[in-house]
Parts: structure tokens; C-alpha cells; sequence
């Protein structure tokens, strides 16, 4: 019997190894450093030829947008009114985006004032900016504080680095986007401080048209891993 623990131990052990190299070599291969760019008119003309790709006028004037997040989080985001309603598992929050104490809590359909209803409202705007992002990103990339680099990839073809300098729940976050033939987004790869790695890639994908003309991704790819925004809605 002795032996057979031993056995088993020396062979739960040896997996174990295995798996921290395999970690370790994925780990070393798969991080990037954040490329150098060059700021200036031409990084500039080819973020507005993205925003132009996507209808950047069309998506200002969209007045509501509607999607789920990873099938856990419910959007119904009136964009032009600074607010949205938030929804996962019981608890419902009207978010105001403008003045955030003016929200409203609910839990199991009943108003909450206790106690926690501040780290609620936080943390429903935590999930909006994440969530939103995954949505809406290319359209934010003059938003204020941020800072956009031409960055020469493969091929010699150009790409989008764009900083978030201030705002959001990360300032300083990088990424680094791919465009098509048409200027739509492709991918990006993410230089995020919420990630350990550097680089890591994610696909822009089933992008939709909008009532208004505004283009919307319904799906990110990262790695194996399948982000799904639901059935995005805009009116």
C-alpha cells in the first residue's frame, strides 16, 4: 500500500512539473513587450479611418444600445441620457453614468438603501466601463486622455497603438489594433494591467449594423476562449 502512495505521489508530482514548465514556456513565449509608435497625423488619420469604417456619426446619434456580457450581465444602455441599467444574478441597478449616487438598487425587484448599496453602484459601474469597452472601444479612441501611435507590424502594414493615459478603472492600459483592408477592427492585442502577460490578442468579430448605421462586434476571441456579447441591439 505504501508503495502504491508512493507511486501516485511521485506521479501527481512529475504532472505538476509538467504543467509549471508548460506554464512557464507559454508564458515566456506568449509576452510582448509594448511596441514603439509614432505619434502624429498620420496615427490620427488612421484612427478616424476606423471610426469612419465603423460610422462614428452614426454610433454618436445611437440613442439606446442593448447586450449581455459572457451571458451573466444584462445591458440596456441609454446612451445619450448618461445612463444604463445593470442586471446580474438578483441584483438590478439603474446607473446613472453622470451622477453616480443618483442611482437606483434593486434586489430581488425591491429598492435597497442599506449599508452596501455604494459598493453596489460601484461595482455596477466597474462592470459597465469593463463591459462597455469590449463594445464600444473603437469608438473611444479620441477620448480625452488618450494618446494614439502608428506602429509598423508585419508585412510593414500599420497598426493602431492607442494609450488610455487617465480614466476608466485602469489608466494607462495600451492596445494595439489590426484593421482590415476596410479599416474595421480585426483584433487587438492588450497591454492591460488587470492581465499578467503582455500582448495578449483578441479578436474583433460578427460585427452588426446598427438601426442608426453604427457597426457593433457580437464576439472576441481570446486565445481558446470565446467572449460572446449576445444579440447586440441599437436603436
Amino acid at each position: 500500500m505504501k508503495k502504491t502512495f508512493k507511486i501516485i505521489g511521485f506521479s501527481l508530482l512529475g504532472i505538476f512539473v509538467l504543467i509549471f514548465i508548460i506554464l512557464t514556456l507559454f508564458l515566456f513565449t506568449n509576452n510582448k513587450p509594448l511596441p514603439e509608435g509614432i505619434q502624429g497625423e498620420e496615427a490620427d488619420q488612421l484612427a478616424r479611418e476606423m471610426l469612419e469604417s465603423l460610422s462614428y456619426d452614426s454610433y454618436k446619434n445611437t440613442e439606446y444600445i442593448e447586450w449581455t456580457f459572457r451571458g451573466k450581465t444584462q445591458y440596456q444602455w441609454f446612451k445619450n441620457q448618461g445612463r444604463c441599467t445593470v442586471i446580474w444574478e438578483n441584483v438590478e441597478v439603474e446607473l446613472n453614468l453622470i451622477k453616480k449616487e443618483h442611482s437606483l438598487v434593486f434586489l430581488d425587484e425591491t429598492q435597497y438603501n442599506g449599508p452596501d448599496k455604494i459598493n453596489i453602484i460601484n461595482k455596477a459601474l466597474s462592470k459597465f466601463n469593463n463591459d462597455s469597452f469590449w463594445l464600444v472601444a473603437p469608438f473611444k479612441v479620441f477620448d480625452s486622455g488618450t494618446e494614439r501611435r502608428l506602429v509598423k507590424v508585419e508585412n510593414e502594414n500599420d497598426a493602431l497603438l492607442v494609450t488610455y493615459t487617465k480614466g476608466g478603472n485602469t489608466p494607462g492600459d495600451s492596445y494595439l489594433w489590426y484593421l482590415n483592408n476596410e479599416s474595421i477592427p480585426i483584433s487587438y492585442e492588450m497591454w492591460v494591467q488587470k492581465y499578467p502577460l503582455g500582448g495578449i490578442p483578441a479578436t474583433w468579430e460578427e460585427w452588426i449594423t446598427t438601426s442608426r448605421g453604427a457597426k457593433l462586434p457580437q464576439l472576441h476571441k481570446i486565445w481558446f476562449y470565446e467572449l460572446k456579447l449576445g444579440s447586440v441591439q441599437g436603436i
